[in-house]
């Protein structure tokens, strides 16, 4: 079973080669090269699955193998010396968990793209599936990478690939400039990612993720020791590089303050948002927290940091989601919700819920990105909701997929979301009963369960129920199988994937249901996780509301109240014939909540009012003072270079009279010199 890891490589080459055959044939290939796309895709799946088996049937619980040293240094000697860059291949438990979905929705996303683009009328599909192509290669390669700067390299990648998929449609003004919004936001997270690996390789001399040469262990050592690292304890030398990695992450992941990006990415085609909010770009920031758990577990402050702006984001971005009338915007908003759950169920130390959420939100947020696609497509590319309207009996598929889909979003047990969510907030809650901080986060995270309920069905009964709100309503498109097979599948994982890990259940009848739990209990962070929780436990057992039974019910029950509060206020409101947008009752608030805040205004005269004034302040002082003095020493130079030079004439006789001229003049200044001093 083992051997199976020697095809590892190929999970990630499989869409590297269709990436080629695309660009390449792509105009003369039938579908205009979505087949090759299709069985690279298929390829890496059916591999990943076969590493889930081999992950399972191996003795170490998980594969590592260096395939290249790139760089190599000398011996090790003193700490930061010594170290090796090296590509690898490391597939544990959450790697191997991660190639499945990955993967899994790259494939359905192809799938989808042969009727949603055909629909568009593009001319450009070889360029866009070749996108996908290097998109998929991407982010593959970076879920299995052995060591942090493999990570970064490939995290930047995917960084290119979104941008140029999100600027897909360069001709229109809004893609492209959407594009490099999120090249840019992105790339200012990722400045300081650099920073921070860095910082780890200058310190503990190695980037592997896992084994005893991983900077993990070197750092949990030199804890231990009690050293000093540049100047700081040990702890907090890891508390500094692991939040300068986290820059990288919240720029991907857009959390709160580095969200902005992400909205704006919907100006490309729906499947690329689907992948990017599923499985690709925005999956990739929470990734690295999880590969890199076992690091962040050695500072309180860290997590604590995550866990706050996780909790923050997941409750600012679900507010903006409830007055957006275009069906992608509410659903751009609450990706960034979600994956604030996630920064925040990893920040309390809730490694398996964080990915377990993870897992979750990468079914039903594609399935829900999917199905707005095949409303599109319905629409003949409308996606103003107030224009939509009676689907519900004209595209029962597509209206019983997004209800899935919705209701797993929306928290709604027995859904899969409920079960991961759910999971998060208690965690959250035991850690929060004794750390002030976690509460507040907590409660963000706990209110903003109402806002996702109600965003969620304004959405759907916007779209679906009522009566058409327009000719195109009346009348929509129809959808074919390339539609409804990825709706169908997703649809079903929606509904089933919470069984992973009934953690709710089986904390209330003691039985072994934690199947997720089991899985990730291995490889290279299962240790950490154990370590961590032990440690959690020992500092937190009184952090239940009376009994462990009863916290669980509590946290349940709160959150199943919220969610039912928010969609039944949803359908009060929006489930009639004829519905009314009920804007005006936020009064003042409703300009401010529609501007997002004015995040973007605020970034703007960051740029334009604070930085590039600096910026020029900062260029003439280079000019005037540092070039200036500079240009000023090499005039004077020159000056005296060309009155020195004019009495060079080549004469001797000149110059035996100006030695002997120097000469007298030597003797008297130093005869009176010597005057002076006797």
């Amino acid at each position: 079973m083992e051997g199976l890891f020697d095809y590892a490589p190929a999970i990630a080459l499989f869409p590297l080669a269709a990436f080629v055959i695309a660009l390449a044939f792509g105009p003369k290939l039938p579908k205009k090269g979505a087949i090759p796309g299709i069985v690279a895709t298929a390829g890496s799946l059916a591999l990943s699955l076969a590493m889930v088996a081999a992950v399972v049937g191996g003795e170490e619980g998980y594969y590592h193998t260096t395939l290249f040293t790139w760089a190599a240094g000398d011996a090790a000697g003193e700490v930061g010396e010594g170290i090796e860059f090296t590509f690898g291949i490391l597939i544990d438990p959450l790697a191997a968990l991660m190639l499945v979905i990955v993967s899994l929705i790259a494939f359905l996303v192809h799938v989808f793209s042969l009727e949603y683009m055909n629909a568009e009328g593009e001319t450009g599909l070889p360029r866009y599936y070749a996108g996908l192509g290097l998109f998929t290669f991407s982010m593959l390669a970076f879920v299995y990478a052995d060591n942090l700067l493999m990570a970064f390299m490939f995290f930047e990648l995917v960084g290119l690939c979104s941008f140029l998929l999100i600027g897909f449609w360069f001709r229109t003004r809004s893609a492209p400039s959407a594009a490099k919004k999120a090249f840019l936001v992105t790339r200012f997270g990722d400045y300081f990612f650099l920073i921070g690996v860095v910082a780890i390789a200058a310190t503990f001399g190695t980037l592997q993720f896992a084994g005893d040469d991983s900077f993990v262990a070197a750092a949990e050592a030199a804890i231990d020791d009690g050293g000093q690292l540049f100047g700081f304890d040990a702890e907090t030398w890891v508390t500094i590089t692991g939040l300068l990695v986290l820059g990288g992450v919240i720029g991907k992941s857009a959390q709160f303050p580095l969200h902005t990006w992400l909205p704006d990415a919907m100006e490309g085609p729906t499947t690329v948002s689907a992948l990017i909010h599923a499985a690709t770009m925005v999956a990739a920031g929470v990734y690295l927290i999880a590969r890199m758990f076992g690091y962040y577990a050695l500072s309180p402050t860290a997590l604590a940091i995550i866990a706050f702006v996780g909790g923050f984001t997941a409750l600012f971005a679900a507010t903006m989601g409830v007055v957006k009338d275009d069906i992608k915007q509410v659903l751009a908003y609450s990706t960034i919700s979600q994956y604030g759950y996630m920064m925040l169920g990893l920040g309390v130390g809730g490694y398996v819920a964080g990915v377990f959420h993870l897992m979750n939100h990468a079914f039903f947020k594609a399935l829900l990105f999917l199905g707005a696609g095949a409303v599109i497509i319905l629409m003949h590319h409308e996606q103003d909701m107030w224009k939509m309207g009676g689907l519900k009996n004209k595209a029962p598929v597509t209206y019983y997929t997004f209800l899935a889909g919705a209701l797993a979003l929306a928290g709604i047990i027995p859904f899969s979301g409920f079960w991961s969510k759910d999971e998060i907030l208690y965690d959250a809650l035991i850690v929060g009963t004794e750390e002030p901080l976690i509460m507040a986060a907590y409660a963000m995270g706990l209110l903003a369960v109402f806002f996702t309920g109600f965003y969620t069905f304004r959405m759907v009964f916007l779209t679906f129920h009522g009566k058409p709100r327009s000719d195109v309503a009346e009348d929509p498109h129809p959808v074919g199988w390339a539609v409804k097979f990825p709706l169908i599948a997703l649809g079903v994982l929606a509904v089933i994937a919470g069984v992973a890990n009934l953690a709710p259940v089986a904390k209330l009848t003691g039985l072994e249901i934690e199947f997720l739990n089991e899985w990730l209990s291995g490889g290279a962070e299962g240790a950490n996780y154990a370590a961590y929780t032990d440690a959690l436990a020992a500092v937190y057992d009184t952090g239940f509301i009376g009994t462990e039974s009863t916290t669980v019910l509590i946290a349940a029950g709160l959150s199943l109240l919220l969610a039912f509060s928010g969609a039944g206020l949803a359908w009060k409101l929006y489930n009639v014939p004829e519905p009314v947008a009920h804007k005006e009752r936020l009064g003042s608030v409703r300009e401010t909540i529609e501007s997002n805040y004015y995040q973007d205004e605020y970034q703007v005269w960051l740029a334009e009012g604070l930085t590039l004034p600096l910026a020029r302040a900062a260029d003439r002082f280079d000019q005037t003072v540092i070039d200036g003095t500079v240009n000023g020493v090499s005039s004077v130079s020159l000056f005296g270079s060309d009155r020195i030079k004019r009495i060079q004439t080549g004469i001797v006789t000149n110059y035996a009279a100006l030695i002997v001229t120097g000469f007298i003049a030597l003797v008297i200044v130093l005869g009176v010199l010597g005057g002076w001093f006797l």
